[in-house]
């Protein structure tokens, strides 16, 4: 990794994939992982160190590197490079063909974390297509089933409704804020409830005393010789 930027946004991807889909095991994300692709199966040659490479249809277990040959030769699906100025060039040539020729992966990506670059290709008949962007500026990924977008300097993963896909940090934050919500929102129930007895109580003994007065002012007529009835 280049530089701290680089690795953060790494493990973004990463995590936050991870959490999305922690109830499958049929996918494989690497960061920083060589990928070995010699057809004489060798690893002194052939090999490519993507930052990010996404799996599927495969078994989720770790690993140390990805062999094609000993993945029944399934090439990554999903590939994201993050730009630097010293990989920038290979990313946008010599990495960009051998993923489209040789590789043959659905989707490639690339990001810059310091100038925000954004671009991504999709294999068609071939040969790598640019994707348009929607409205925000986001591309959607067919393999991912989930939209790609810039948000506060970062690449992150939108679910198809447009909602941010959070790491498992931020998932956790977000729990945490509703439940201090859910507990201001039962406290403040509290407080109206209580408020509404206090005022229940309080029209109570305004009553009581109301029927004490006209007690007392009839036993007063009363003692007068007036019958209360008979005003």
């Amino acid at each position: 990794m280049e530089s701290s930027q680089h690795h953060s946004q790494a493990v973004i991807l990463e995590k936050s994939l991870e959490f999305l889909w922690q109830d499958r095991d049929d996918f494989f994300i690497g960061v920083n992982l060589t990928v070995y692709f010699s057809r004489q199966q060798l690893k002194t040659h052939d090999f490519r160190g993507p930052d990010v490479f996404i799996c599927l249809n495969t078994e989720r277990r770790p690993r140390y590197s990805w062999v094609i040959w000993e993945e029944d030769g399934k090439y990554p699906d999903v590939i994201f490079e993050l730009l630097s100025p010293t990989t920038k060039d290979i990313d946008r040539t010599i990495k960009k063909e051998i993923y489209q020729d040789r590789f043959r992966t659905s989707e490639y990506y690339w990001f810059s974390p310091e100038s925000f670059e954004f671009a991504g290709f999709h294999l068609v008949d071939g040969q790598y297509e640019e994707m348009l962007p929607n409205e925000q500026g986001w591309l959607w990924s067919k393999k991912l089933r989930l939209y790609l977008g810039v948000l506060d300097g970062r690449l992150r993963y939108f679910n198809p409704s447009g909602e941010l896909v959070p790491t498992p940090e931020e998932a956790a934050i977000q729990e945490q804020m509703r439940a201090d919500e859910e507990r201001t929102r039962a406290d403040e129930e509290r407080m109206r409830a209580d408020e509404e007895r206090r005022l229940a109580r309080r029209e109570q003994l305004r009553a009581q005393q109301a029927e004490q007065k006209v007690a007392a002012l009839s036993a007063r007529l009363r003692e007068l010789g007036i019958d209360p009835g008979d005003l």
